[in-house]
């Protein structure tokens, strides 16, 4: 039997999402386990097949016990209906109401076990990715992602390149030791006309992607947990939200979180779809990495600005949105002029929420070599599983709801575009020419 496509556009339904849904829905493992462990063995994650076992055995034990606590709550209320018809009728009732006092210690008992079972359940399904595509490579870690294709030609320094920390702190243009002092590591002062660059790189996009029928958004800068538990796996709460003390809300990571839960545990329909939004934000991140000529300056900070896209649709339409929204990204950095490649996710550097993901990657003269920039990504239903959101549409005649898609892919992080620029367009005499296509939203051609 040939393989489903969780995108939908496949017609077996051995891996279909459109009939499944996805592992988050628990009839997904049950029906169709064997992809389950397939996957997780791609993803070398090994240790969580059994697992899924373990699940399909929960699962069935808590249907059995469902059915006896249904069968005891129907059989506590007709015997009340008994008791009250033989005394009635003059009978003796003892044995019925002896039968009625041990009912709510049954009844408990049942759903004491139905709890454990179900916590166990939700446990372990938190904690198991999303069925990948069998378009992803399977690979240990990110020097197994696969390019795809390459736009540009990378530049080769003819002189020697100043680091972007150094450049704008000498042209007074950024203040790193300052923000240090007030905010710690990770942070940063923009000023004058980098400033106004950052701000010109968020116009850019937002007017690009308005063109193209996406509407701007700018989302709360805080999540409550519950909101975030339906869009990020759990161990981002410890390795990278930063959480509000003496309150339920964390800073948000980027704009795609708050963008997609704000229809949390709600009913679409089928004529809005896709829902096509262009988050702008600040973001706020823990981790910033500890390595390579990167560590100090604008590249991996714990704050900086982002546009992101977002895409809400239908499962047989995600497939062919991903690659819009891919192409959205390329055509900015084309339009930039800064040489990229494309690589396809593998397995290993994929992350647990996304079924499949590319990254763009521009070329960096200064480290030789080409670094992320953006990603896009399609999460399939396994965020809209989580929020328990769903979109309403007719089926031969049915009216039925499922879970739709979810997808985001960067725009651009201002602060990455900003380093590549940089190196790509940094003259011998220290100056910066400014891409054209951003001259029109900062109002001068080069720095300083």
């Amino acid at each position: 039997m040939k393989k489903k496509s969780l995108f939908g556009r496949a017609k077996s339904i051995k891996y279909s999402l459109l009939e499944a849904r996805d592992m988050l829905e628990l009839s997904f493992i049950r029906n169709y386990p064997e992809i389950v462990k397939a996957s997780l063995k791609k993803r070398r994650e090994e240790e969580k097949v059994k697992w899924i076992d373990e699940i399909v055995k929960l699962d069935k034990e808590w249907r059995v016990l469902k059915q006896e606590n249904d069968n005891f709550r129907q059989r506590r209320n007709s015997i009340s209906e008994e008791i009250n018809a033989a005394k009635k009728k003059g009978k003796d009732a003892s044995k019925l109401i002896k039968e009625a006092a041990e009912m709510p210690a049954r009844i408990k008992l049942v759903d004491d076990e139905m709890k454990k079972a179900g916590e166990r359940i939700v446990y372990l399904l938190q904690r198991i990715p999303n069925v990948i595509h069998e378009s992803v490579p399977v690979g240990k870690d990110s020097n197994d992602n696969v390019e795809i294709r390459k736009w540009g030609k990378p530049k080769k320094p003819v002189f020697e390149l100043k680091s972007h920390g150094d450049w704008a702190e000498n042209l007074g243009l950024a203040d790193f030791r300052r923000a240090a002092k007030i905010s710690g590591a990770g942070f940063y002062f923009l000023k004058g006309k980098l400033a106004q660059l950052d701000l010109a790189l968020q116009q850019f996009a937002i007017k690009t992607l308005a063109k193209k029928g996406y509407t701007l958004a700018q989302p709360p800068m805080m999540l409550r947990r519950q909101a975030y538990e339906g869009v990020v796996s759990l161990a981002d709460f410890e390795n990278v939200m930063y959480k509000i003390d003496n309150e339920d809300l964390y800073a948000i990571a980027t704009s795609e979180h708050p963008l997609i839960s704000q229809y949390m545990n709600e009913v679409l329909d089928e004529k809005d779809l896709p829902i096509k939004l262009v988050g702008v934000s600040s973001c706020f991140r823990k981790e910033i990495g500890s390595h390579g000529v990167d560590t100090r300056g604008l590249f991996r900070v714990h704050q900086f600005n982002k546009v992101e896209q977002v895409i809400i649709c239908k499962p047989e339409d995600s497939r062919d949105l991903h690659e819009e929204l891919q192409k959205n990204a390329e055509e900015l950095f084309k339009e930039l002029e800064l040489p990229y490649r494309v690589v396809n996710i593998c397995t290993g550097d994929l992350g647990m929420i996304a079924a499949k993901k590319y990254d763009i990657e521009v070329w960096s003269p200064r480290q030789g070599k080409y670094v992320e920039v953006t990603s896009a990504s399609n999460c399939t239903n396994y965020q809209a599983a989580s929020l328990n959101l769903k979109y309403q549409h007719q089926r031969k005649g049915e009216l039925k709801r499922d879970y739709v898609h979810t997808l985001n892919a960067t725009a651009i992080a201002t602060g990455r575009a900003i380093v590549a620029i940089l190196e790509n367009f940094q003259n011998k005499d220290g100056s910066v020419a400014i891409p054209k296509a951003l001259q029109k939203y900062t109002g001068f051609k080069k720095i300083p």
